[in-house]
């Protein structure tokens, strides 16, 4: 249980939904700001107007999947007011306060710091990017079957990586029977992905791989589908990018040569929200139960 734990959410998107209502199920006081326009009421749930008096009895900050951008503001969907997360704001958080965020830019990183602040970027935790890999894969094989006239039973499908998402994405292909092969770069990952049955590479191979693909999913946030391995696909080929921005695809290339390629981050907050949101929920319940008991232990 949460009991006498104040969150404070600011901003966000559906996900946040599932968020507070978890942490009000837990018995925190929970303050919403950036929800006026949010219909349906929750029970033990306020709203409050940002002001450094509120934050000043906070115990969590909640920040959207992006925290902030490079000038503070907030990405918030259910206000037409703009939210800017200011040093005034974050300097009278108590000390004890922790920001939780999905990934955080180096403004936010820089306030937090400064202040001596705790920040939390759930999307760098293991269990965070396993969980979500789940709706990663599950919104990348519906992409793939709007943008195909073919089915995936069947279809040549490169992966590249063999990460928390590439791993997910891969074994999902494979029991939907398309023929999967996994673009590597370190051997155990070319053992593990011969004994589940993929079709291992190692990376620097992959011009040589691509000539007869229908189906290519990135998840290696660098370069490293060039103008070079594009030039050697067929046209029908469509190129599925996972990876965080700017992606590891020419996209330029792609068009010049007439192949479909699409850049889809944070696939999990648009076909699956209130999942994502669940798990996010479930996470941070849990590190605020952990915290909190490491204080009352120290008390």
């Amino acid at each position: 249980m949460l009991t006498g734990v104040h969150v404070v959410f600011i901003g966000g998107d559906a996900r946040q939904l599932e968020m507070f209502q978890k942490l009000a199920e837990l018995d925190a006081s929970v303050t919403l700001i950036g929800f006026d326009q949010l219909s349906n009421p929750y029970h033990g749930v306020q709203r409050q107007p940002l002001s450094p008096e509120l934050l000043q009895s906070a115990d969590a900050l909640v920040l959207p999947a992006v925290g902030t951008d490079e000038n503070g503001r907030v990405h918030a969907i259910f206000t037409s007011e703009e939210l800017t997360l200011t040093e005034e704001l974050v300097a009278a958080l108590p000390k004890h306060a922790v920001v939780f965020t999905g990934m955080a830019k180096p403004y936010l990183s820089n306030l937090c710091g400064t202040h001596n602040i705790q920040l939390v970027e759930l999307f760098e935790r293991d269990d965070v990017a396993i969980y979500n890999s789940i709706p990663t894969a599950e919104g990348a094989i519906m992409m793939a079957i709007q943008h195909t006239d073919i089915t995936l039973h069947g279809s040549e499908t490169i992966v590249l990586g063999m990460g928390r998402t590439g791993f997910t994405m891969a074994r999902s292909l494979l029991g939907l029977g398309a023929n999967v092969r996994i673009g590597v770069r370190r051997d155990e990952h070319f053992a593990r992905a011969t004994e589940m049955g993929f079709k291992p590479f190692y990376v620097g191979e992959l011009s040589t791989q691509v000539t007869n693909i229908d189906l290519l999913f990135n998840t290696i946030p660098t370069m490293i589908v060039t103008a070079q391995v594009i030039a050697q696909m067929p046209n029908r080929a469509v190129l599925i990018d996972l990876a965080s921005k700017p992606g590891g695809i020419d996209f330029r290339f792609a068009e010049k040569r007439g192949i479909k390629a699409m850049l889809a981050p944070g696939l999990p907050g648009i076909v699956a929200p209130k999942t994502a949101g669940r798990i996010l929920a479930h996470i941070i319940s849990q590190l605020l139960s952990e915290i909190t008991q490491k204080r009352g232990n120290e008390a």
